[in-house]
């Protein structure tokens, strides 16, 4: 019998600010999201050039993962393998889409590029965070109305209970213009080091995903 699962930390980023585990441990006045990225990732001491040529879901998901995990030694306790990243919002890379669009629809002001190109599909996202951490594990990314506590419960037990993963981080990652919001779980079993900070379940996350 499989051991029940445990969320070992999370990450929440909206409304210019960043909670991890409860805590604030960073915030800005207003502005817009672009420039709360750069904020955020000079504050967290992050060096990894590329965030910059990055669209804005994926520097948003490369935060919170990065800031989730760079204390709880996951990569130390874990094969890259055994770690599954899976991720959801309601608007795919719509986000960056629309800035791609911009350089194609003038016919007399054609400029396609490619660096926009590459981030228009949402699983890029998985991809730079994998990069990152060296994560090799199962990664997929999930189209909803909104966050779904329950199909992502439904997700990360499969994962789970099916052998394919000792850890997850999961959870919610969007972008639309400058309404954005990232909410991210850490997940291993409850047999793992530590007690975590709650058990694994549609009301435990939907709890902390309101606690916003």
């Amino acid at each position: 019998m499989k051991s029940a699962l445990k969320i070992s930390g999370y990450c929440l980023i909206r409304k210019n600010r960043v909670v991890l585990d409860g805590r604030v441990l960073f915030e800005t006045g207003p502005m817009d999201f672009s420039s709360f990225a750069a904020e955020a990732y000079l504050h967290f001491n992050t060096c990894y050039p590329k965030f910059h040529k990055m669209d804005n879901l994926s520097k948003l998901g490369f935060l919170a993962s990065d800031i989730l995990i760079r204390d709880k030694k996951i990569t130390e306790s874990f094969k890259g393998r055994e770690i599954a990243i899976m991720l959801m919002n309601s608007s795919s890379s719509l986000d960056t889409d629309k800035t791609y669009q911009q350089t194609i629809t003038d016919r007399n002001n054609y400029f396609p590029s490619p660096a926009v190109f590459v981030y228009t599909l949402p699983n890029v996202v998985i991809g730079e965070i994998c990069i990152r951490h060296k994560i090799y594990g199962e990664g997929n990314f999930f189209i909803t109305e909104k966050f779904d506590a329950i199909l992502l419960d439904h997700i990360v037990n499969h994962l789970f209970n099916d052998g394919l993963a000792l850890c997850c981080i999961a959870g919610w990652t969007e972008v639309n213009g400058e309404n954005y919001e990232s909410a991210l779980f850490l997940i291993e079993e409850s047999s793992g080091t530590g007690s975590g900070i709650a058990n694994f379940g549609p009301a435990e996350t939907e709890s902390i995903y309101q606690g916003i």
